[in-house]
């Protein structure tokens, strides 16, 4: 069994796409996903499933959301080690002194990451892009709501991405890492 996290784009923000988080635990466990947790109301679910490619796992929530709980929203899936390796490969945390004000995206897939580079070479006064390997990472200097690199991330993310802040990327680690 491998240690897997779904992370929502847009779930509870406004009200449209409303997902009560018993509901999606419920029916994430009626897919056969076990240890099934939520964290926050902004959907991130960690789960245990037989190992698999991660998009199909993301496919099948998706699916299975819509078609249960009438609410349309992509989702990435990624593995515990997944997000080990994006914490570790986030180049901005000797400037991100703040873990509410830098974001993380996570795609459902490296050609969509890669298509995050030209932001990083863009210039965007004291904010910053680093993309790597497992996520992108933007400092959002003056706080996530003020932040021009963080509306355009947010377009270029279109229906292939989502972000968390980096205070929300850590306790889904954390959560990840709990054993029986």
């Amino acid at each position: 069994m491998t240690r897997y996290v779904a992370l929502f784009r847009g779930i509870n923000v406004g009200k449209a796409k409303r997902i009560a988080m018993a509901d999606l635990r419920a029916l994430l466990e009626l897919l056969g996903y076990s240890r099934v947790q939520t964290l926050f109301n902004s959907g991130n679910a960690v789960f245990d499933a037989p190992t698999a490619v991660a998009s199909k796992h993301a496919q099948q929530i998706q699916a299975a959301v819509l078609a249960k709980l009438g609410v349309d929203a992509l989702v990435v899936v990624k593995s515990a080690k997944d997000i080990a390796a994006a914490i570790e490969g986030n180049a901005l945390t000797a400037v991100a002194t703040d873990p509410s004000r830098p974001l993380v995206a996570f795609m459902s897939d490296a050609t969509s990451l890669a298509a995050l580079q030209a932001m990083a070479d863009g210039a965007w006064g004291a904010e910053l892009v680093h993309v790597g390997k497992h996520a992108a990472y933007v400092w959002c200097a003056n706080g996530i709501l003020e932040s021009k690199v963080a509306v355009a991330l947010l377009k270029n993310l279109a229906q292939s991405g989502t972000t968390r802040n980096w205070s929300t990327v850590e306790k889904i680690h954390a959560l990840m890492q709990l054993a029986d």
